[in-house]
This record gives structure tokens, C-alpha cells and sequence, in this order.
């Protein structure tokens, strides 16, 4: 397949369900409907008031636009699916689409990291947050942990634009690069190279976060205060990391095991890591972090008259 301009590929996933796919479109809108309510309170929250222009807040409102930018890669596509009985996308969508994904989950990952070392310093090294945590640091990390996560997912569907595909179907609900190298008429050496740096690069977020975390518990388990300031402040975060670990897993899991499993499972391991983070992120950090709550709640609650 020369003509890559004229090239569209075929999703699968929603065959059989014609009798549901208005249901089906309903509940989705609806999710998504509250992602974006969730995620934008959050936001609209954190920018309007300024105490809570503070490094772990900051990191969050970043976390939230994250989770609107990966969704946004995913819900319209998907719903218009719904509504369609043709379920097919064009070879630029769906690069676009498979790098949106991508560079969304990693820059979730990327913005947890940061959120691990500001609490590493809060609580591990106090009397030198301030020094460390200054408005330009926080803005050039934050700044790597979008610019990097978007250059490295570039360069797969970069390299996939070059090579000869010698087929149209992608088995799953949406484009990712892995599947569409899988459609290479012969095997490159890029389609090895770059998903194992990527991968190599991210397990080292996580190590950097779990040592970070062992090392916030010990310091906290020496005094009560000190642990009453980790559950408030850094147990969100543990929530949203161990939600963000097991989406991501399931997500392998069916990359990796995918043709052997029910349609309905696979269904949902397809999209549990574009749907769950999103709208739970914002949600626990709301109700859980005090300074957000008591805020929502002054927002909403109707004043006596």
C-alpha cells in the first residue's frame, strides 16, 4: 500500500452491538460529559484562586488539562463510531490519534513524577522546599514533563509514516502505533528501538517514584503530625499512581494478550486507561485534599438569605 493519502483502516470492537449503540452513546457522552466537568472545576478552581498557586496545585491543574487532552484524543472519535456504521479512520488520524494516546499516558506519568518529588521535599527536606520549589524551576519541570513526553511518542508515528503497510485493520477501538507497525509488510528495526527506550525510559519514573514514596513513608512514621500531613496531602497521590499503574497494565495486558480474550473484556481493557484516570484523578483529589473541597463547597453551597 503505496498511497498512504488514500489509506484509511478499519477499527474493530463494535461489531455485534448495533441493538446497543444508542445506550451505548448515551453512557459514553455521559462519562465524558463528567470528565470534562470534573477536570475543568478543577482547573477553574486552582487558576481563579490564588492560594492555590502552589507547587502540588499547579501540578494538578497540569495533571487535569493532561486528562482533557488525552480524551479528547479518544471520546468524539469513538462516539462518532457509535452513530456510524462504518468504523474506519484515515492513516493520518489515526497517527494522530495513536501519538495523542500515547503522549497523554506518558505525560500523566511524567506530572506524577513531579508530583512525587514536591512531596519528597515538602515532607523529606522541609527548610529547603522553598529554596528548591521556586516559580521558575517548577515552570521548566513542568515544561520536560510535557515536552518530553511529546517528543518521544513523535518519533513512532514518525518513523511508522515511512514504512509500507500491506494491511488496513486495526483490532481495537482506536489507533495505537504498536498495531499499525504490526501491519509493516516487513519488519524495522525502529519498531524494536524506540518502544524499548520509551519503555525503559517511563519504568524509570516509576522506580524514581517508588523510592521517593519509600522514603516520604519513613520520614512520616516518625511523628504523628508527619503522617497526618502524608494522608492528606500525598495519599491522593498514591490513589491516582496505583489507578494509573493498573490502567496502564491492563492496557498492555490486551495489547500483549488481546487475541485471546472475550470481546467485551478486551472492549474494556481498551479504553479502562482513557476513561478511569481522567475522571477519577480529579474526583479524589477534590474530595480528599482539604483546601479544594472546603473551596468547591464554599463555591456550590447556596448563601442564606
Amino acid at each position: 500500500m503505496d498511497n498512504t493519502s488514500t489509506l484509511v483502516f478499519t477499527l474493530s470492537g463494535l461489531n455485534g452491538t448495533e441493538k446497543y449503540r444508542i445506550p451505548l452513546f448515551v453512557v459514553t457522552f455521559l462519562c465524558y460529559s463528567l470528565i470534562w466537568v470534573a477536570n475543568v472545576t478543577i482547573i477553574v478552581t486552582i487558576i481563579m484562586d490564588k492560594n492555590f498557586h502552589e507547587p502540588m496545585y499547579i501540578c494538578l491543574c497540569n495533571l487535569c488539562v493532561n486528562g482533557l487532552f488525552g480524551t479528547a484524543g479518544f471520546f468524539p472519535k469513538f462516539l462518532s463510531d457509535l452513530l456510524s456504521s462504518a468504523h474506519v479512520i484515515s492513516y493520518a488520524g489515526c497517527l494522530l490519534q495513536g501519538f495523542v494516546v500515547h503522549a497523554s499516558l506518558t505525560a500523566d506519568l511524567s506530572i506524577l513524577l513531579l508530583m512525587a518529588f514536591d512531596r519528597y521535599v515538602a515532607i523529606c527536606r522541609p527548610l529547603m522546599y522553598h529554596s528548591v520549589m521556586t516559580r521558575q524551576r517548577l515552570s521548566v519541570m513542568i515544561f520536560f514533563s510535557w515536552f518530553i513526553p511529546l517528543q518521544l511518542n513523535a518519533l513512532g508515528p514518525i518513523a511508522t509514516s515511512t514504512i509500507r503497510l500491506c494491511g488496513s485493520h486495526i483490532p481495537k477501538l482506536y489507533c495505537i502505533n504498536f498495531l499499525v507497525n504490526r501491519l509493516a509488510c516487513t519488519p524495522f528495526i525502529a519498531d524494536i528501538i524506540i518502544p524499548s527506550f520509551n519503555y525503559t525510559f517511563y519504568l524509570g519514573h516509576f522506580v524514581v517514584v517508588f523510592l521517593s514514596y519509600i522514603n516520604i513513608i519513613k520520614t512520616c512514621l516518625k511523628s504523628r503530625e508527619g503522617w497526618d500531613k502524608f494522608m492528606k496531602t500525598c495519599l491522593p497521590h498514591i490513589i491516582c499512581l496505583i489507578i494509573f499503574t493498573v490502567s496502564i497494565t491492563f492496557d498492555l495486558m490486551y495489547v500483549r494478550f488481546g487475541s485471546n480474550l472475550a470481546e467485551g473484556v478486551k472492549n474494556f481493557l481498551a479504553i479502562e486507561c482513557l476513561i478511569i484516570p481522567p475522571l477519577f484523578n480529579p474526583v479524589i483529589y477534590g474530595l480528599k485534599l482539604t483546601k479544594i473541597r472546603n473551596r468547591l463547597l464554599q463555591t456550590v453551597r447556596l448563601n442564606p438569605k
